[in-house]
């Protein structure tokens, strides 16, 4: 249809509704994300950028469905894996979330946070509240840190791990001496795992900050051979339900290498303590039973029979003027944690202990 105005003519042509709906959509992804070339940043990082710009700028805000990743490929030319590499970080990071045969959608509009983290303890403890205010000390800003418990069960540890499955940019985990896990961190990105406290062989493949129990225990109880040579006997207090094997074999080898008299026993109940005992002491439960007995029996600590605790606490320098401990350095822990996770380092670290000498001994 031709359409005469003075000196100008216009030719109308029908357009069908689609494709005006279809066209304002493309114009509309092309606003939300920039792709350029040459320009030396990875084109999946400026999917990132584009639309932490757009959320910024409010013109995505929460519930908002995101370009779906077939019209960002169309529209850029760019590979699936390209543009799915960019969403997975935001997922992992908390600001979008998927609904299969959906598509993307705005989960939040904290842009700020760089580093979503998944941290898995077994339980919580004294020790444990040190490495986390350590870690969180250290992290620096921008880094969310979501704190989970399995307390030392399979199920939950699996389910947590299950759970959390391409939600988190690191996953920080203590496996303790769980068995039968190997199988549920593998599901996890290798790059993205750190194991806390204790490791074995099936995890060597990933980067970690441990405890080397076997190691320690021998080195403390031989940094404090002279003090021990004035006791008969050395007692390990093992119930080695939650207690790492390493503490057992390490306390046998010292034993044995210095013909020490020895026993391990599970558990300290309806028990005399005996002149000359020493006592090595994982659980704190223990280590106050220890004592009341002793008071009981009006033996004096240091002289009569002796402790060794194990993992130092701010009340062992003033319990019973003064309790000998082995331990890690908790704090030193939580720090090197923080430095794995900003500098992507990738070795198994171990933890320095060392022995804390008091009267007790």
């Amino acid at each position: 249809m031709k359409v005469k105005n003075k000196n100008i003519l216009y030719f109308c042509i029908p357009v069908p509704t689609s494709f005006c709906v279809n066209f304002k959509r493309s114009l509309f992804y092309m606003n939300i994300i920039s792709i350029q070339n040459n320009i030396g940043l990875p084109k999946y990082k400026q999917i990132i950028l584009s639309i932490e710009k757009a959320i910024e700028d409010e013109k995505l805000v929460k519930g908002d469905r995101l370009p779906s990743v077939n019209k960002v490929c169309l529209a850029f030319s760019l590979s699936r894996d390209t543009v799915l590499l960019g969403y997975e970080e935001l997922k992992k990071r908390g600001i979008i979330y998927a609904i299969p045969g959906k598509g993307y959608y705005v989960k939040s509009v904290e842009i700020t946070i760089k580093q979503k983290i998944f941290l898995l303890f077994d339980e919580l403890n004294i020790f444990k509240e040190d490495i986390y205010n350590s870690f969180l000390n250290n992290i620096g800003k921008n880094v969310q840190v979501d704190i989970y418990f399995h307390h030392f069960n399979n199920v939950v540890f699996q389910k947590l791990i299950n759970d959390s499955i391409g939600n988190y940019t690191k996953y920080i985990l203590m496996p303790t001496n769980l068995k039968d896990i190997v199988g549920s961190i593998k599901t996890l990105p290798v790059g993205d795992v750190i194991i806390l406290d204790q490791t074995n062989a099936d995890l060597k493949s990933y980067p970690a900050i441990y405890q080397n129990h076997q190691k320690d225990i021998f080195e403390g109880l031989e940094k404090g051979k002279e003090r021990l040579a004035k006791y008969q006997k050395l007692i390990l207090i093992f119930p080695g339900f939650r207690e790492p094997i390493g503490m057992k074999m390490g306390f046998e080898d010292f034993c044995t290498a210095h013909n020490f008299e020895s026993e391990i026993i599970a558990e300290f109940t309806n028990r005399k303590i005996s002149a000359g005992d020493l006592y090595i002491i994982p659980n704190d439960r223990d280590l106050v039973r220890v004592i009341e007995s002793a008071r009981d029996q009006n033996l004096k600590l240091g002289t009569d029979f002796g402790i060794i605790s194990y993992n130092e606490t701010p009340l062992k320098k003033v319990v019973a003027n003064g309790i000998t401990t082995i331990s890690t350095h908790f704090e030193a822990m939580g720090k090197i944690l923080a430095e794995m996770v900003l500098k992507g380092k990738k070795e198994q670290i171990e933890n320095k202990s060392s022995l804390i000498m008091r009267n007790s001994l």
